[in-house]
């Protein structure tokens, strides 16, 4: 009776994490985009247009920084659920510009720009 009983408890442990987790953010994952990964910030080398294939691709929220980029780069939003990306003149995320929302991407000048920040 207690082996049915703690399977039963596991049985409802396991389920109420799938359905948690089904319905954790209600966002959908964004599609491959250009060669850049469901869920990313992809940024192509300089003067590649249209994008096609990325030099960096970065999936962790906070900042990133950037060295030997130079001239202009295509930079594309990927993430999902509300995700943000800012290109920032400063190391560690300082002096960052206006968002790039999901789905969206800049053609930027990446000279004097020293970091990038992925957002939440």
């Amino acid at each position: 009776m207690r082996k049915m009983i703690r399977g039963a408890a596991a049985f409802a442990t396991a389920t109420a994490a799938v359905v948690a987790l089904s319905g954790a953010a209600g966002a959908q994952p964004a599609e491959p985009w250009a060669g850049c990964p469901d869920g990313a910030v992809c940024i192509y080398p300089q003067n590649q247009n249209p994008a096609v294939k990325p030099t960096h691709v970065f999936y962790n929220y906070g900042a990133h920084n950037l060295s030997n980029q130079y001239g202009n780069h295509w930079v594309l939003n990927n993430q999902y659920g509300g995700a943000t990306a800012r290109l920032c003149t400063g190391s560690n995320g300082v002096g960052c510009g206006n968002p790039i929302a999901q789905g969206t991407g800049v053609y930027a000048d990446l000279g004097p720009i020293n970091s990038i920040t992925l957002n939440r």
